[in-house]
């Protein structure tokens, strides 16, 4: 373990033996860190809070930090964030709320560019990316492999689909399926994020499958009831549908329903 001797570590938190913690940095009650994890100068990490193996935190992120939520008076919500993520400068990451599942969550090999935020409650897949800036609101649900570009911004209980991408400067206010791209404030269905599928190994034919999938539901003036029952259909010979037509047919209780970009 090699930890600067300006850190202050509280008595109760755990970390593994080949941690590096810099200079200056306040690591709280009720933190744990994982083996191979790289902590910065000027970092300061609030408990209950774990992180996963291999993730690197640079100078002046605030990670696990209390909610902001004028509700909350300090019960004991949690921060669980997985393996090989990295988080750079100035990135804010607060812990859960009551008003959910007492958790944020975030899975494994993200990026968060400098400046993002995440929210309280927010529980975000794995290999997403945070432009500089990129915020989301508290009770933010995004797959994997989302995108969000430079200061894009989504609203509180919005739900965005794996391998969606949000342009910068978007403001999302309702739910974005997967595949497809967001531009705009607020945010409206611009095309499917056919660039990002291919650098994912997804074949032309299912590209091209995603596409019509897209103008079904955007381009061919049906009833939003009447494209999620075409979908249906087709995704029985399309399985690269089922996630495009699993979230169009999503009934989880949510605490506010939004409605998808049209």
């Amino acid at each position: 373990m090699s930890i600067h001797p300006t850190a202050l570590i509280a008595a109760d938190a755990q970390i593994a033996a080949d941690v590096e913690i810099g200079a200056y940095t306040v690591i709280g009650p009720g933190v744990t860190i994982a083996a191979g994890c790289w902590i910065g100068p000027h970092v300061v990490i609030d408990g209950p809070t774990t992180i996963g193996r291999e993730t690197s935190i640079f100078q002046f992120a605030s990670i696990g930090a209390a909610p902001q939520d004028l509700q909350y008076k300090g019960e004991p919500t949690r921060l669980e964030i997985g393996e090989r993520n990295v988080f750079r400068e100035n990135c804010t990451i607060n812990r859960g709320t009551t008003k959910d599942q007492l958790v944020t969550r975030i899975g494994n090999d993200n990026l968060f560019m400098a400046g993002s935020h995440v929210g309280h409650d927010c529980v975000i897949g794995s290999h997403c990316v945070f432009a500089n800036y990129a915020t989301l609101g508290g009770h933010v649900e995004m797959g994997d492999w989302v995108h969000l570009g430079g200061f894009a911004g989504v609203h509180q209980f919005c739900k965005i689909g794996a391998h969606a991408f949000i342009a910068n400067n978007t403001a999302v206010t309702r739910d974005v399926p997967p595949y497809v791209m967001a531009v705009g404030r607020p945010a409206e269905p611009h095309s499917v994020n056919a660039e990002g599928l291919k650098r994912r190994g997804f074949t032309p034919e299912q590209i091209r499958n995603i596409r019509d999938a897209y103008r079904t539901l955007y381009r061919s003036r049906l009833k939003l009831a009447e494209a999620t029952e075409e979908l249906n259909r087709r995704s029985a010979e399309q399985p690269e549908l089922a996630p495009f037509v699993a979230f169009l047919n999503d009934t989880t209780p949510r605490r506010e329903r939004v409605g998808i970009v049209r």
